[in-house]
């Protein structure tokens, strides 16, 4: 009975091909909205999430509180602290530093440039990967004995000197009001996609470059905060438990609460990022969903069309045995059909259009199955909804007036 129905809907849309098409337009408009919205907001949280695993999940910034207003000096952290953290926390703490960094002016004989410097560790390498092109990285012996060696990437090093292969050139730079001269030992090269460039302010025309952290932290050794990676391999929940016994434990060492200590994480700030986007996505999807409501009151109009045009059949189907669900059903059948038509034609231009994007810009474009199966199967239901009083309104028919009807 179902298919017999199903195929008398088809044969109905067939019948009236423009008419069909144009009612099913706004649920088109409305699956296809919700599809590619979800769709692009999927994306850009997958993408968000690719950019914050390559700056590294477990990084965490630990300092004093700005809102603190008795700071000591004891607040803040020694070279012996940080080193003292690492063996303490074995096999959880990955990676310590000073978080230092230095912006300036580099120069050369020819040339002047404006670079970025980080302050780093020689094991950086291991949470942070870089390809060394030219020369080598740090050394532990650079960071202990404070040399004024760099590793410079090789874009900046290329725009600096000319070619990527600086090994050996010298530059100046104002490291807290000394002109100091330091040798490139090494260049290196990091991947990244070009939304990842431009969502981490990749600064156009700005170079950038590694050196000790321990150049940054003279000539009085007073460290501001605590740069660190937690095991990368943690889950979750393990390295959020890391995060609060780590900061509990420094606030413990210096005679303050923990709350007095600030912790920034990649972790909680990519925790943020995923929230708002998913809200954003879910709220202007349902703004998109909107345009559903408006399809269902096309087909509910179409449907009662329908119902005029046909009242000859549905005396002549009643008076032949069909009863008052059998008509019921025939026209709900054919709302949910002309309704879940709608719907597949909606996932598929909203899913070739958003695929078309992403080839376009190179990124890859996240589709959920799941969105797509729940998308077409709420278009049914919207048709049924909307085709209920049509139905009812059909099956109610008097049968010898519907035969005489013209």
């Amino acid at each position: 009975m179902l298919i017999e129905n199903m195929k008398m809907a088809l044969a109905a849309l067939r019948a009236n091909k423009l008419r069909s098409f144009l009612t099913m337009l706004g649920i088109i408009i409305g699956i296809g909205s919700v599809i590619a919205i979800t769709s692009i907001g999927d994306t850009m949280r997958r993408m968000f999430a690719d950019i914050y695993k390559d700056i590294g999940v477990t990084q965490g910034y630990l300092y004093i509180g700005y809102w603190v207003e008795d700071v000591r000096d004891s607040d803040y952290f020694t070279m012996e602290e940080l080193e003292t953290y690492k063996e303490l926390f074995p096999g959880e703490l990955a990676y310590v530093d000073a978080g230092a960094s230095l912006s300036g002016t580099v120069e050369t004989k020819l040339q002047k440039k404006k670079f970025n410097f980080t302050g780093i560790d020689y094991n950086y390498i291991d949470v942070q990967p870089v390809t060394v092109k030219y020369g080598r990285y740090l050394r532990e012996s650079d960071v202990l004995a404070r040399k004024p060696n760099c590793v410079m990437e090789a874009s900046a090093a290329k725009e600096l000197y000319g070619t990527e292969n600086a090994v050996g050139r010298t530059f100046r730079i104002d490291v807290y009001g000394t002109m100091t001269e330091f040798n490139v030992v090494g260049v290196y090269e990091k991947e990244m996609s070009a939304f990842q460039r431009l969502m981490m302010g990749s600064n156009s025309g700005t170079g950038e470059a590694l050196i000790p952290w321990t150049l940054l932290t003279w000539p009085n050794d007073s460290i501001y905060q605590c740069h660190y990676f937690a095991d990368p391999s943690m889950d979750e929940q393990q390295l959020k438990d890391f995060n609060q016994r780590f900061q509990a434990y420094v606030a413990g060492t210096k005679g303050r609460n923990p709350e007095d200590f600030y912790l920034v994480s990649a972790q909680s700030e990519m925790g943020q990022v995923d929230t708002m986007l998913g809200g954003i996505s879910a709220a202007v999807g349902g703004i998109a969903a909107i345009s559903l409501l408006v399809g269902g009151i096309g087909i509910m109009n179409i449907m009662l069309v329908s119902v005029t045009e046909r009242t000859r059949e549905i005396g002549t189907r009643k008076a032949l045995g069909a009863t008052t669900g059998d008509i019921m059903i025939q026209f709900l059948t054919e709302s949910a059909v002309l309704s879940a038509v709608g719907g597949i034609i909606g996932v598929t231009l909203a899913t070739a259009l958003v695929s078309a994007g992403g080839a376009a810009f190179s990124l890859p474009v996240v589709i959920r199955p799941s969105v797509v199966l729940l998308a077409v199967g709420f278009s049914a239901l919207v048709g049924i909804f909307f085709g209920i009083y049509p139905a009812r309104k059909a099956a109610d028919r008097d049968p010898i007036i519907a035969l005489r009807y013209e």
